[in-house]
């Protein structure tokens, strides 16, 4: 009696498992990023902005493509040329998919970045870059609070100059229009790659 019982448990167990295992099966994987992965966040959803060549824009204007969204300044030194080059060299990485890849440029200066400065500032990294600005200090304040950008303008001493301490990262959103990821500074060029070639196979 007690041997058939155990036969049992162990029919209905490999039963559960086979089941388990189909299920498994049945089920996409999820997506394993290099950067930090922000899908479903309820922030950045979207922004009104203009481009340097006057024309208003928002986030649909770039449905179809991985959209990479920047916030920097063309005085920066270091971290904004940095990752602007960077992100022109993934464009070349992904081939003839680079086609499929947006990278927009924010400007968090409004006093230096004008139209024109933001057009000359982008066309060395790549023709397809687009640099964007707020109509007003007001909208920009907005929109970085919106994104939960930090930016501060920093006088420098003896000097009317400044700089602009900013958030060193940028944001990621697929063909869809949804935000997926948070790419810190410093993330390498094969990361970016794999995680935007993710985006683009309908991770």
């Amino acid at each position: 009696m007690q041997r058939r019982f155990a036969l049992k448990n162990i029919a209905a167990g490999a039963l559960l498992a086979g089941a388990v295992l189909g299920f498994s099966a049945c089920s996409p994987d999820k997506a394993s990023f290099h950067a930090t992965d922000i899908t479903g966040a309820d922030y950045a959803k979207d922004f009104q902005l203009v481009d340097f060549d006057g024309k208003p824009r928002s986030l649909a204007d770039f449905k179809g493509k991985v959209v990479v969204v920047f916030f920097g300044y063309t005085h920066c030194p270091d971290v904004c040329p940095t990752t602007m080059s960077e992100l022109a060299q993934v464009k070349q990485a992904l081939g003839a998919d680079g086609d499929k890849l947006q990278v927009l440029f924010v400007s968090v200066d409004p006093e230096r970045d004008t139209p024109t400065v933001l057009k000359a500032y982008m066309q060395p990294f790549d023709p397809s870059f687009l640099a964007l600005y707020a109509a007003t200090p007001e909208k920009l304040a907005a929109l970085a609070k919106d994104f939960k950008v930090f930016y501060q303008k920093v006088p420098r001493k003896d000097s009317a100059d400044y700089s602009v301490d900013h958030t060193a990262a940028s944001y990621v959103y697929d063909p869809q229009g949804r935000l997926r990821l948070f790419v810190r500074y410093g993330t390498s060029l094969q990361d970016w790659t794999d995680d935007i070639k993710q985006l683009l196979g309908g991770a």
